[in-house]
C-alpha cells in the first residue's frame, strides 16, 4: 500500500514538474547550492526528456571522474563542426571553478530547464554549459569560506591537488584544465561566460562584473564590447533589477578611491580565452548578499548575454572571421600590463558609508561599512592599461621535441605544427637569460620568474629529425607568441617550463684549469685584456683566484654553450625547410 502511494505521488510529481525543480529549489530557506552528484543526476534526468538537450563527458579531472559538458541546440544539431558550417554561434558558460562560488552552478540547472520548457532557445547560438569544473574541490565540502553569507554548505576553492583552477589554464598543472582546453577548442565559441563571486568592499550591488581588459583585446571586438554589448549588459541587468558596477571596488583601498578594472591574464580563463580570440567575461556577485539574490542574478546575467548573443549573432560571426584574419598577420604581441594612471573615467558608485569602531577582538579600531548609511557619489574608474612588454613575432618558432609538454599543450590548443624531416643547422636568433627574478615562495605550485632581461644572439644551431616548427601565421598568434617569448607575464617559461636550461652542467678543477687557463692567456692576447680589464673595473675579482678562473673558462671554448641559452629558436627569415 504504502509503495503504491509513493508511486502515486511520483507520477504526480513528475507530470507537475516538481521532479525537475533544482536541489536550490527544493531547499525552504533558498541556501542550498546542489553537491556535485545532485548537478550530474539532475542534468542526466533532464536530458533523458529533451532532444535539444544532450550531455558530453570530455577528458579526465584530478579526482578522476571527466568533465560534463551541458549542450542546448535548437535544431538539435550537436556536432560542433556542423554547427559552424551551419554559421552559428556557440557561447561557453563555465561554472564552479571556485566551488565556494556556487551561484553559476545553480542558476544554470534552472535557466536549462527554463530554455527547453518554454521553447526559449535562441535559433542562432547553441549554448554549453560545464556543469561543475571543480569537480575535486565541490565533493570536499563544507563551510571554509567565512566572508561569505551563505549558501550553508560548499565546496572547496582548491582542488585535489590543491590548485586554484581559475590560475591554471595555461600551466595546464591540472587534468581539469587539459579538459577545460579540449572542450574550448572542440567548440570554439565566440564568447565565454565564467561565473563567480567577490570579494572586497561592501556596497548595494549584487552583481559586479569584470570584463576583457579593452586595452589587451583586438580592437575590434574591443569597440564592440566597450561600445554595445558591456553597455547592453548593464542596461540589461538594471532593468531585471540587478544594477552591476564593474568589479574591484575595494580591492585597492576603500571604494571611494576609485575602482581599477581587473587585468585578466592568461592564467585566468578569460585571460586564457582571449589568446583565442574569444570574447570573455566573469560575473562576480556580491558575497555579502543572500544567496539566493546571487543566484537570480546570475540567471538574469545569463538571459541578458544569451539574448544580446543571438541579437548580435552574425555580427559574433563576422568579426571573429575578421580577428582570427587579423591575428594572423599582426606583428607586434603585448606581453604584459600595467595600469595607466594617467587616464581616468568616473563612475556612479552606490555604498555604505565606512565607519571606524573599537574591535571587540584586538581593542584597536577596525572597519565596518555602515548599511544604514547608503550614499551613491562619482568616483574614479581606472580602465586603461598600455603594454610593459612587447615582442615582434618571427617568422617561425623551432621548437625541439624535447619539449613534450609544450608540444602536447599546442597540439591540444589547435597550433598547427610541422617536423623536421632531417637534422638541420638553422641560422636563426637564441635568447640569452640575461637575468630575473624568482618568488621567494612557491605560487600554485611553482616559483613564478619576472622581470626576465634577454641578451638576443643571431647564430647557427643544430636542430634535429622531429622537432617542431610552428610558423607564427595562425588565429592562434597570440598564445603561441604570448606562451614562447619568455618576457611574457604567463609564458612557459615564467612557470618555470624551462627551468633545467637555467642550471649549469659542466665546471672544471681549480688544479686542473689553472695551467690549461695560462696557456689559453699566453696564447690569446685578446682574452689576457679582456681580463685585465675586468680585474681593474671589479676588485673582487681582482681579488679572488677563483673567480679569475672561471672567468677565463667562461670566455673559453670549453664552456656549454647552452647555458641560459632559451631552447626555442626564433627563425627569422622565411628559410625553406625540409619538412614532413
Amino acid at each position: 500500500m504504502k509503495k503504491n502511494i509513493f508511486l502515486s505521488f511520483l507520477l504526480f510529481s513528475c507530470l507537475h514538474g516538481y521532479a525537475q525543480l533544482t536541489p536550490f529549489e527544493q531547499s525552504k530557506d533558498k541556501n542550498y547550492t546542489a553537491a556535485y552528484a545532485e548537478v550530474i543526476s539532475y542534468y542526466q534526468n533532464l536530458s533523458k526528456q529533451q532532444p535539444q538537450m544532450r550531455l558530453f563527458n570530455y577528458g579526465s579531472t584530478d579526482i578522476g571522474k571527466p568533465l560534463t559538458l551541458v549542450v542546448l541546440s535548437k535544431d538539435k544539431v550537436f556536432d560542433p563542426a556542423l554547427i559552424k558550417k551551419q554559421n552559428k554561434r556557440v557561447l561557453l558558460i563555465n561554472n564552479g571553478i571556485h566551488p565556494g562560488e556556487p551561484e553559476g552552478i545553480d542558476a544554470s540547472m534552472m535557466l536549462v530547464r527554463d530554455l527547453l520548457k518554454k521553447n526559449q532557445l535562441p535559433k542562432d547560438v547553441v549554448l554549453c554549459f560545464i556543469a561543475l569544473y571543480n569537480i575535486d574541490g565541490s565533493i570536499n565540502r563544507g563551510v571554509s569560506r567565512i566572508n561569505q553569507n551563505g549558501p550553508r554548505a560548499y565546496g572547496f576553492r582548491g582542488n585535489y591537488r590543491n590548485l586554484d583552477l581559475n590560475r591554471d589554464f595555461i600551466k595546464a598543472d591540472s587534468k581539469n584544465a587539459l579538459a577545460f582546453a579540449q572542450i574550448l577548442n572542440t567548440w570554439q565559441p565566440e564568447v565565454l561566460l565564467d561565473n563567480h563571486t567577490s570579494d572586497g568592499a561592501d556596497y548595494q550591488y549584487v552583481m559586479t562584473l569584470i570584463e576583457t581588459q579593452k586595452d589587451k583585446q583586438n580592437p575590434v571586438l574591443a569597440n564592440y564590447t566597450d561600445k554595445t554589448l558591456t553597455p547592453d549588459l548593464y542596461k540589461g541587468m538594471k532593468k531585471s533589477g540587478y544594477e552591476m558596477i564593474p568589479y574591484g571596488a575595494g580591492e585597492q583601498g576603500l571604494p571611494d578611491s576609485g575602482i581599477v578594472s581587473f587585468m585578466e591574464t592568461p592564467r585566468f580563463s578569460t585571460g586564457f580565452a582571449v589568446q583565442h580570440n574569444i570574447i570573455s567575461y566573469m560575473t562576480e556577485t556580491h558575497m555579502l548578499k543572500p544567496f539566493d539574490k546571487r543566484v537570480w542574478a546570475t540567471y538574469a546575467f545569463m538571459q541578458n548575454l544569451i539574448s544580446i548573443c543571438q541579437r548580435d549573432a552574425k555580427l559574433l560571426g563576422t568579426m571573429k572571421k575578421q580577428v582570427d584574419a587579423e591575428v594572423s598577420q599582426q606583428k607586434t604581441f603585448g606581453l604584459s600590463w600595467v595600469l595607466d594612471e594617467s587616464k581616468v573615467d568616473t563612475i556612479t558608485f552606490k555604498g555604505y558609508a565606512a565607519q571606524y569602531k573599537t574591535s571587540e577582538v584586538s581593542g584597536l579600531k577596525r572597519l565596518y561599512y555602515d548599511r544604514d548609511k547608503p550614499y551613491s557619489k562619482t568616483i574614479k574608474y581606472y580602465n586603461t592599461y598600455k603594454a610593459s612588454a612587447t615582442a615582434d613575432k618571427p617568422v617561425a618558432y623551432i621548437i625541439p621535441q624535447a619539449w613534450g609538454k609544450v608540444i602536447d599543450l599546442f597540439k591540444l590548443n589547435k597550433v598547427v605544427m610541422s617536423r623536421l624531416a632531417h637534422d638541420t643547422t638553422l641560422a636563426l636568433q637564441m635568447y640569452y637569460i640575461g637575468d630575473y627574478k624568482t618568488g621567494v615562495k612557491p605560487y600554485e605550485g611553482h616559483y613564478l620568474h619576472s622581470n626576465v632581461k634577454l641578451n638576443p644572439v643571431d647564430t647557427k644551431v643544430r636542430f634535429y629529425e622531429g622537432d617542431y616548427v610552428v610558423y607564427v601565421n595562425q588565429p592562434i598568434n597570440r598564445y603561441i607568441v604570448e606562451t614562447l617569448e619568455p618576457q611574457g607575464v604567463d609564458s612557459f617559461f615564467a612557470w618555470n617550463f624551462f627551468d633545467s636550461m637555467l642550471g649549469q652542467k659542466e665546471y672544471f678543477s681549480d688544479y686542473v684549469f689553472e695551467d690549461v687557463a695560462a696557456t689559453m692567456l699566453k696564447n690569446d692576447p685578446e682574452l689576457r685584456k679582456k681580463l685585465d680589464e675586468a680585474k681593474a673595473a671589479d676588485p673582487k675579482l681582482a681579488n679572488s683566484a677563483g673567480a679569475q678562473l672561471n672567468f677565463v673558462y667562461r670566455n673559453s671554448p670549453y664552456f656549454e654553450k647552452t647555458y641560459l641559452r632559451y631552447p626555442i629558436g626564433r627563425l627569422l627569415n622565411n628559410t625553406k625547410l625540409d619538412l614532413r
